[in-house]
């Protein structure tokens, strides 16, 4: 028999473990969140210092949407785990432990081992951690109420989401600068420590909760029942439409980090880290949750009925404008402008409008609309909608990389008097020592249009010196063409970067054969010098010290391949498309779905609790 109490207090108030879980759940996030608003740019700029590779942009954005994809997929474990075996409580407990070994694990990457596997192995832990614990929580807070004071549940669930972006806007904004200035042991360490510090809350706690014994067999029979798969049935098709949400708002923490990367980023007199801008949106939640619920909610449900299906498909809709923002940005950027990073602002303001929306109405919606054995897997079926959406996001940045020539093909070239050897690649022909082979040297690539990239290359170099821009094209006349009849291209990028290419041996487009050279403004070193970063390639050897004679304003990366199918505004109105579709094929299923709630019935009163 349970020492714990096992149903809901009868009373018409809120119940006593609801601060608990509260500070536990502001804690927790703020070591998620911190942690992952440190994540994309960790990857793309200081995985190398640590004995990695740094990623792409689309190979980063890859990675973190896998690991979302993991944590919100192992809620399904979690879900069972605690309604056939353990509980809420002791799942709960049990994972936590797991999450916090994570975090140990990415504080201390580089040291005593490989990166990549530190990374791995931390990120593997946070996933089944944070991922088993979150249907469970959110459960575990409905399980609290009863008949008396179910009418709390709503304000409760708002409550809930307000401490969660109250500890993701303290973690957006310095996490992001303790990465810049202390490194990522310090950035991914203190996550580490507020989780600690959220398993010590709930514990505290574990007095006053109502312990809802797991299920046993009984949730496996009621899984199978009739109504227990009808009601599966009928919210899957949800989980795609919040799904399609998700792939669109959680590349905040990947892609819309990269673009603010190219923004103008002076707020108030003080340049924001590109990192930072996430904070907006747990920021915006704060005020947003109480006037939607106050004042937006009561005001247009004079006037219409607002049931949850309409909030969400409302929502839905919102999420494309809020692209649609992104895109026109991004299209700026592709012109060479700088538009300020208040357009990235109005975008999150909108975004974060169908945030409350979605997903906090849905949150709710599916925990009334789950059979009460099974209020932790519907939990779990729900998160499965962001698994669903950063699964799709993964894919789709996974599948518009442009490979590289096949170096395992490659053979050594030894150079005499040089120390580094060099790798001879044969070319589309496939045979060694014709026209388009590649030599791969020390910081270039050599190849038989070198010397046409170089000369274009060249007259940038020019241009960007006398007028202090990057030129946004050259004349058709200026760009010689290649031996194999192709013109050399010249492509502005952004304010910073421009590409010159050829389109190699095969003469298409987007292929691994395409010969290039990415031109980019040198950073500031001055401003730079006291970073962490800095000072940790200064420490390696890995800066790229200029020669005496390099007095250019512009670092070359040599590229052959690489690239994306899919990039710049081509990118995100893609993702705008998807969005407006989703939101128009909602309509239907909101109109055709028939609710039903379902609560706890049996609880337990005051006086029964204390005898």
């Amino acid at each position: 028999m349970s020492k714990y109490r096992t149903s809901p207090l009868v009373t018409d108030k809120m119940p006593p473990g609801i601060p608990y879980i509260i500070g536990n759940e502001a804690a927790e996030r703020f070591s998620f969140y911190g942690m992952k608003a440190a994540l994309a740019i960790f990857m793309a700029n200081y995985l190398g210092v640590l004995g990695g590779n740094n990623l792409t942009e689309a190979e980063a954005t890859t990675y973190v949407s896998w690991f979302n994809t993991a944590v919100y997929l192992t809620p399904l474990l979690g879900a069972v785990i605690a309604d056939s075996f353990f509980g809420k409580y002791r799942t709960i407990m049990s994972l936590s432990i797991v999450y916090c070994l994570g975090h140990v694990c990415l504080a201390f990457m580089g040291v005593g081992g490989v990166a990549q596997f530190w990374l791995l192995a931390g990120l593997g832990l946070i996933s089944l951690g944070a991922g088993g614990i979150k249907p469970c929580v959110s459960a575990h807070v409905g399980d609290q109420f009863g008949n008396k004071n179910q009418h709390l549940i709503t304000n409760t669930f708002n409550i809930f989401y307000f401490s969660i972006n109250f500890g993701a806007v303290v973690s957006n904004l310095l996490i992001p600068w303790v990465l810049k200035w202390y490194g990522p042991h310090w950035a991914f360490g203190i996550p580490g420590v507020l989780m600690a510090l959220a398993t010590l809350f709930f514990w505290m706690g574990r007095e006053k909760f109502a312990h809802i014994p797991a299920e046993g067999s009984s949730f496996i029979k009621e899984l199978k029942s009739r109504e227990g798969l009808g009601v599966i049935g009928k919210l899957l098709p949800l989980v795609i439409f919040v799904g399609i949400f998700w792939c669109l708002f959680d590349q905040t923490a990947s892609r819309l980090v990269f673009q603010a990367e190219r923004m103008d980023r002076n707020i108030f007199g003080i340049e924001v880290l590109p990192s930072q801008i996430q904070a907006a949106n747990p920021f915006l939640i704060l005020v947003l949750i109480p006037l939607f619920t106050f004042v937006i909610y009561p005001l247009v449900g004079k006037k219409i009925k607002l049931t949850p299906l309409r909030k969400i498909g409302t929502g839905l809709a919102i999420m494309a404008i809020a692209f649609l923002i992104v895109s026109l940005s991004q299209e700026a950027i592709d012109r060479g402008e700088v538009p300020h990073v208040s357009w990235q602002l109005l975008a999150y303001l909108i975004l974060t409008s169908a945030e409350v929306m979605v997903s906090i109405v849905a949150l709710e919606f599916f925990y009334t609309q789950a059979p009460r054995k099974m209020k932790s897997l519907m939990m779990a079926i729900f998160l499965a909608s962001v698994s669903v959406g950063n699964s799709f996001t993964a894919v789709v940045n996974n599948w518009i990389q442009i490979d590289g020539p096949d170096e395992g093909k490659a053979r050594e070239v030894i150079v005499e008097g040089l120390e580094d050897k060099q790798k001879q690649l044969p070319g589309h022909d496939g045979i060694f020592d014709t026209e388009d082979d590649l030599l791969f040297k020390p910081n270039m690539i050599d190849s038989a249009v070198s010397d046409l990239l170089a000369q274009v290359v060249k007259q940038v170099e020019n241009t960007y010196i006398e007028n202090q821009a990057l030129p946004t094209h050259l004349p058709d006349v200026d760009l010689p063409v290649d031996s194999w009849g192709s013109s050399i291209t010249y492509q502005l990028i952004s304010a910073k970067e421009a590409r010159v290419s050829s389109l190699g041996p095969d003469r298409e487009p987007k292929t691994k054969w395409d010969l290039g050279i990415v031109l980019k403004v040198k950073d500031d070193k001055e401003a730079l010098s006291d970073t962490w970063l800095y000072k940790a390639k200064k420490e390696k050897g890995m800066l790229d010290e200029d020669a005496s004679a390099d007095k250019s304003p512009l670092s070359l990366k040599y590229t052959a391949g690489g690239g994306e199918t899919l990039e710049g505004a081509d990118y995100y109105w893609f993702f705008t498309r998807l969005m407006l579709l989703t939101a128009v094929i909602f309509v239907p299923f909101a109109m055709l779905y028939k609710p039903r709630t379902y609560l706890h019935e049996n609880a337990m009163s005051d006086e029964q609790s204390q005898e």
